[in-house]
């Protein structure tokens, strides 16, 4: 039986593609409008895992979906990295100039601001997801309407590309992250070389530095920090980490000496780091 995969987006979005790259093609995608839809899938148990954007290396992190992981317990055992080329795409017979209005994922969007503002005469209209802003344009039959979506959009669609890889850096990346209930792994905790914390800090001078003078002494790499305001809470945040390291010994080590000294330390999923040479990847 093949595995569900709860995705946002429909089929053809880079979700879609993602969960097919890191699970194989034998998964079945659940396809959800919203990002708090498929948290739901998760821990009502309808899918096996679910697959959830958290970063782009052009537009930032999607600050809403690290609550969303903490309000739902949702645990991360996995990470992918896609590499995102962005095309415009309409009905076939049109071109640029014959466009009143492109849509696309706000994201996608955000991605090709640099191609988009050579076109003023084109407006540009929010949509939920990149894919589907596609096939919204081949099911309506919308003549001088353009979306921005993945190559294999245009082609389960029918669409023409318009321009090819429009995204403003070509070193564009998404890193998904997977997810599900506290009870499962992907692989066994000692061999996992990654993990997603979160904690809160007292308003104390240095109280940052010294958590991070921690983590440097037991050899954990920060590879990401990120803090976020705790809503009801004014001046106060929480900081999420990411983190890797060459021995299990050392977190387990490092997540002692940290809960002496900080709030709330919660370790929201030990798994995979994915690796990518950068310098190679994009030809």
């Amino acid at each position: 039986m093949s595995l569900k995969i709860a995705i946002q987006g429909g089929k053809a979005s880079f979700h879609d593609i993602a969960a097919h790259d890191f699970f194989g093609e034998d998964i079945t995608p659940v396809c959800c409008n919203t990002f708090r839809e498929v948290c739901e899938h998760v821990i009502n148990k309808d899918v096996d895992y679910a697959l959830m954007a958290i970063e782009n290396s052009i537009v930032g992190s999607i600050l809403p979906n690290y609550s969303l992981i903490q309000e739902y317990d949702l645990h991360v055992v996995g990470e992918y990295k896609l590499r995102i080329q962005q095309n415009l795409m309409a009905l076939p017979g049109q071109k640029i100039e014959d466009l009143r209005q492109v849509k696309s994922h706000y994201m996608a969007l955000g991605q090709c601001q640099d191609f988009l503002s050579q076109y003023p005469h084109i407006v540009v209209e929010e949509f939920y997801d990149t894919a589907d802003s596609a096939r919204d344009i081949k099911e309506r039959n919308l003549v001088g309407e353009g979306a921005i979506a993945g190559a294999y959009a245009a082609e389960l669609y029918g669409l023409d590309i318009l321009e090819e890889s429009i995204e403003t850096i070509k070193q564009n990346y998404t890193r998904f992250l997977v997810l599900a209930t506290p009870d499962k792994r992907l692989v066994p905790r000692n061999e996992t070389d990654k993990a997603t914390l979160s904690f809160e800090l007292s308003h104390h001078v240095g109280s940052l530095a010294k958590a991070l003078q921690i983590i440097v002494e037991n050899e954990i790499n920060l590879t990401k920090i990120q803090s976020i305001p705790i809503i009801g809470k004014p001046d106060q945040y929480v900081f999420y980490i990411d983190c890797t390291w060459s021995s299990y010994d050392n977190i387990k080590r490092c997540y002692i000496q940290l809960k002496r000294l900080i709030k709330n330390l919660t370790v929201l999923g030990e798994y995979k780091n994915w690796e990518i040479d950068y310098d190679n990847s994009v030809s």
